[in-house]
């Protein structure tokens, strides 16, 4: 059978995908409907100091409109809120809720778990194997999602970096 990089993507799209939906269908199974990969990357990037639309927007390389949609939903179901600062009375800084940190909590568990029925599909030493493989190919660092070239950075700067 032949394959192609075409083919190598989209299994591992599939394979993120199959993660992703079933953490999601989980989530909501656990009182956090409509929890979605997007909100989990904006709650992280608020936890560690993007306190505002603009500076959420450039971690998560949207724009500040966009970045200010994810804002208003992550408010309205309390997982982040808006503080006066307290050096500037007329600015509003983000911060994560309890609730917040909880779905991001539970969030961690369902992927723990997730992990776990993979390793009992293939077996441990295979899915060890496999995520050696991967961390080769794309290295140990958490992927950056403000920065769309770190893999070509990565593979000796071929590419936008």
């Amino acid at each position: 059978m032949s394959r192609s990089g075409a083919d190598l993507a989209l299994l591992l799209l599939g394979g993120f995908r199959s993660l992703v939906d079933s953490a999601t269908a989980e989530l909501a199974r656990r009182g956090h409907e409509g929890v979605r990969p997007a909100h989990d990357f904006a709650m992280r990037a608020v936890a560690a100091g993007a306190d505002n639309a603009s500076e959420l927007g450039r971690r998560l390389s949207v724009t500040k409109q966009a970045a200010a949609k994810t804002i208003a939903v992550l408010q309205e179901r309390g997982y982040v809120t808006r503080e006066a600062d307290p050096l500037d009375a007329r600015r509003k800084r983000l911060r994560v809720t309890p609730l917040g940190f909880e779905v991001m909590r539970q969030g961690e568990e369902v992927f723990e778990e997730l992990r776990a029925q993979w390793e009992r599909r293939i077996g441990p030493a295979e899915l060890a194997r496999f995520e050696d493989r991967l961390r080769e190919l794309v290295g140990t660092e958490p992927v950056r999602l403000d920065a769309p070239g770190w893999v070509a950075q990565d593979l000796g700067g071929a590419g936008e970096g």
